[in-house]
């Protein structure tokens, strides 16, 4: 994609609302714990958010329903939504700063008030379970005071588009998950921004048509973030072009935030489920032009640790071979992350599908050469899917500050990168914010993001690019025996007149797949132990398959860079000093003897 996507990259400031929205939490304290102020604020916030939507048609609303009361019809939801101006609405007379208006039944009618909404928006609420907590505040003496303070914010799309709600969702998201479980990192719209833009740099020429149908899917959605921000990017690349998104999320409150934005933004709700992706793919029929996902990073699928029926359903699948989502076989059961990975390509277009996926590092090297995460990474690289591996800095997240990567899938790889693996060490290219967000000191920004994605599209080696084939990163596994001897210091013979070698002796030596065993021995091996053989036991004829072919990709290795040590007189030098200081801080403290 040669031109340039114009974004808008001005700091959205939320601080006011979610201030606001922040500190009616304090309403709640006695009543709740303060790990459970969520189970309030979040279906307030997407009650008001959907109130303040339709404030300007709910007189048209109220109408058709008086209407339809007086003239025994039923008006199809259809209509209601077409004068709602949205794909929801609401039938109730009352609002929120009505419903103050009778202190004694305000219980009474806020119930009737939810369930006045359209069932796609009384499906979220319900979800949250949010009628409990209306029962919890009002015998606790709390629900007059929290309907009013919501009452009171403006959340109107007119004041608050879609893309600062969205922030305003995600910080409030943040807020709760500061203390999130491991693995489960909610992703800042500065890395997601950079992971649409190496998206969008090349094999994107299609894009461009009229009225180009766009399917995008995240699997692991949360509020919805990877999705708006590409759906952005996509706008401003091609406004006739017709978006569809589709996303996955076991988290309620995250599902349920984005899902009361996809309602406003015009899509359609069907293609969001509530569904852990490891147990189901809920749009089977479906293959996307674009996946991008930040999957659970060190999350188990399998043993005590998994969640309930996700061992069951992943090997189920696994067992499809080809025909499943997972036909390179299952990693350690302790990470799902080349499990996330696999689906994602069993997502991709075929002709054009293109993937941005954040992973840890454990993807990289983790397993022996016959693991499942060694033949995952090879049959990534024997089918030729991975264009790049960008190395992101460190303390980007909000709850964690571990290195992490964006692996860049493609269906549709450009001439030059066919059967390349294109390594980028972006580690450095970042800034610092003025303040700390929980784990995150730095930010990747516009000029960040752009400098990156050059390096991508540049495909040129340089500093922070390595280039290199497939088969560089593909290796295999040899055995290394010494004869065995007799007394006299003779190789023992079998009876065929082969020699016999020690097992004893027995050594493992990584030959990288591209270079002849024989021109590795002479190199590595015989200068140092001459009467030395390789054998390679790969079997793949047996029941249970000896495999000796596997995959690792150590990105640190390629870009280390040797630091000459210190001289040992500087060290002993500031040893002294050391030791001296000691002595006097001593003296000091327990006076002279």
């Amino acid at each position: 994609m040669n031109e340039k996507i114009v974004i808008d990259d001005s700091p959205v400031d939320v601080s006011t609302e979610v201030n606001f929205i922040w500190s009616i939490a304090n309403k709640l304290r006695g009543t709740y714990q303060s790990d459970k102020y969520k189970d309030v604020i979040i279906p307030m916030t997407i009650i008001r958010r959907f109130e303040c939507a339709l404030s300007k048609t709910k007189d048209a609303v109220i109408k058709q329903v008086e209407d339809d009361e007086k003239s025994g019809n039923q008006t199809p939801d259809l209509i209601y939504q077409k004068t709602a101006g949205y794909q929801f609405y609401n039938k109730s007379k009352y609002t929120l700063a009505e419903l103050l208006n009778d202190s004694e039944k305000i219980k009474t009618n806020f119930e009737s008030y939810i369930d006045g909404f359209s069932t796609n928006a009384q499906d979220i609420i319900t979800n949250l379970e949010f009628k409990k907590q209306i029962e919890k505040m009002a015998d606790n003496n709390r629900l007059f005071s929290v309907v009013q303070a919501f009452s009171e914010i403006d959340l109107s799309p007119d004041t608050i588009d879609n893309i600062k709600m969205g922030y305003i969702f995600e910080e409030l998201i943040r807020k709760f998950s500061e203390n999130a479980e491991a693995g489960d990192h909610y992703t800042g719209r500065d890395i997601i921004k950079c992971m649409v833009s190496v998206l969008l740099s090349e094999g994107c020429e299609d894009l461009k048509e009229p009225q180009k149908e766009i399917r995008i899917i995240d699997q692991a959605c949360g509020t919805g973030g990877m999705l708006s921000t590409s759906y952005n990017f996509l706008t401003a690349y091609n406004p006739s072009a017709k978006i569809r998104l589709y996303g996955q999320e076991i988290n309620p409150e995250s599902y349920a935030m984005c899902m009361a934005e996809m309602l406003i933004r015009g899509q359609d709700v069907a293609n969001l489920r509530k569904m852990d992706t490891m147990k189901q793919d809920c749009f089977p029929t479906k293959k996307m032009r674009f996946v991008i996902e930040n999957p659970p990073f060190g999350t188990a699928w399998g043993g005590k640790d998994a969640a309930e029926g996700v061992e069951e359903a992943v090997k189920a699948e696994a067992d499809k071979k080809d025909k499943g989502r997972f036909p390179a076989g299952t990693p350690g059961s302790g990470d799902m992350q080349l499990l996330f990975m696999q689906s994602a390509v069993d997502k991709m277009d075929e002709d054009y599908g293109r993937c941005a996926i954040i992973e840890n590092g454990s993807p990289l090297f983790s397993g022996g050469t016959s693991s499942g995460e060694s033949q995952i990474r090879r049959w990534l690289l024997e089918k030729d899917l991975i264009e790049a591996i960008i190395a992101l800095p460190t303390d980007l997240f909000y709850n964690t500050g571990i290195a992490t990567y964006i692996w860049v899938l493609s269906k549709n790889k450009r001439k030059e990168r066919i059967g390349k693996v294109q390594l980028i060490d972006a580690t450095s290219i970042c800034h610092k914010l003025r303040k700390a967000l929980g784990n995150k000191s730095n930010e990747i920004t516009k000029e960040d993001r752009e400098r990156i994605t050059k390096l991508y599209s540049n495909f040129a080696e340089n500093e922070l690019v390595k280039i290199f084939d497939n088969e560089d990163f593909i290796y295999r596994e040899y055995t290394v025996m010494r004869p065995l001897y007799d007394e006299n210091g003779n190789p023992v013979k079998d009876k065929k007149g082969n020699i016999e070698y020690d097992k004893k002796t027995k050594d493992t030596e990584i030959v990288p797949f591209k270079e002849s065993i024989d021109d590795y021995m002479t190199r590595e091996v015989l200068p140092h132990i001459p009467d030395s053989k390789a054998f390679f036991e790969e079997d793949l004829s047996k029941k249970k398959p000896v495999i000796k072919t596997g995959a690792e990709i150590p990105f640190t290795r390629h870009f280390y860079k040797y630091t000459k040590p210190r001289a040992s007189k500087e060290i002993a030098a500031e040893f002294n000093e050391l030791e001296k200081s000691v002595s006097e801080t001593l003296k000091e403290l327990f006076g002279e003897e």
